[in-house]
């Protein structure tokens, strides 16, 4: 198969009956447990398929409520909470057996309306085509550059940018799919929701150089302001503002090139102290 074939295959859900669906396991060689944006992504694929053309997702709310196995599909059952003139809102489950790993409940809205226009302005960082190509990604997971090679990652500052002095701890890093992809704004949201669990939670340990954390996604919400294209460059700002009682929160806004903000992603995770012989995230043992 060839490796541009990926995404579209995580995202391709089967139908299996009204309103549930098979979401395909990961091809990884290195995690043990279901990557959250894997599952997170096809959750709102699947409550996309539940809504009409003329909605677009645009917030998503959603916790982890067991890890889930890399190796293993996932059933994702949908529940129609309402339809509206203007708004829809589904809540997803995802299953893996009897068990309940996953819950997510996503609001569309109607596209065309109207309305007062602002948002922040895009950090002042280097242009991607400036910046060299990592050997290696900030998050905890060694090897995971492998699960990522169709995406170009490329880290912008990894740290805190000079004009964003309120921030404690953070990074921002430029990405983008290496490949043609439909030009559907559905398909391009849950591409970036798969991408937006990506390093998130690592940028919380950018003021703690050397700590070793368990790490371990907890809740993830993304709002979505703009149409995106993931497969051009996207500046992903990361920061920190507070990490306490082995959680931490971080929060990442998304800009095109052009320095347009096309989303915000904000979630809690497990920072808790590494114990011996543990890794920071679980993966495969050779």
């Amino acid at each position: 198969m060839h490796e541009s074939l990926e995404l579209r295959r995580v995202l391709d859900l089967e139908p299996m009956g009204e309103d549930t669906f098979r979401g395909p396991a990961m091809d990884s060689d290195v995690f043990a447990r279901t990557f959250g944006g894997h599952i997170a992504g096809q959750a709102i694929s699947a409550a996309t398929a539940t809504v009409e053309d003329d909605k677009q997702v645009h917030s998503l709310h959603s916790y982890f409520l067991r890890p889930g196995v890399a190796d293993e599909d996932t059933t994702y059952t949908v529940t129609r909470l309402k339809d509206g003139r203007s708004f829809s809102t589904r809540r997803v489950e995802a299953w893996q057996g009897d068990a309940l790993c996953y819950s997510m409940i996503a609001s569309f809205h109607h596209t065309g309306d109207s309305g007062p226009e602002h948002a922040n302005p895009m950090p002042d960082v280097p242009a991607p085509e400036t910046l060299q190509v990592p050997s290696s990604i900030p998050s905890g997971v060694p090897g995971a550059e492998r699960d990522y090679r169709e995406w170009d990652i490329r880290i912008a500052s990894d740290g805190p940018t000079p004009n964003d002095a309120s921030t404690v701890s953070g990074r921002s890093l430029w990405f983008k799919y290496k490949y043609d992809l439909p030009d559907q704004d559905a398909f391009h949201a849950c591409a970036l929701t798969y991408m937006s669990d990506m390093t998130l939670l690592f940028s919380a340990l950018a003021a703690h150089p050397g700590y070793k954390a368990q790490l371990a996604s907890l809740d993830h919400a993304v709002w979505f302001f703009r149409p995106v294209r993931v497969n051009e460059w996207l500046l992903y700002h990361q920061s920190s503002p507070s990490a306490a009682s082995g959680r931490a929160l971080a929060q990442g806004q998304i800009f095109d090139a052009s320095g347009n903000l096309l989303a915000f992603v904000a979630q809690e995770g497990l920072t808790r102290e590494l114990q011996a012989g543990e890794t920071q995230v679980p993966v495969r043992r050779s």
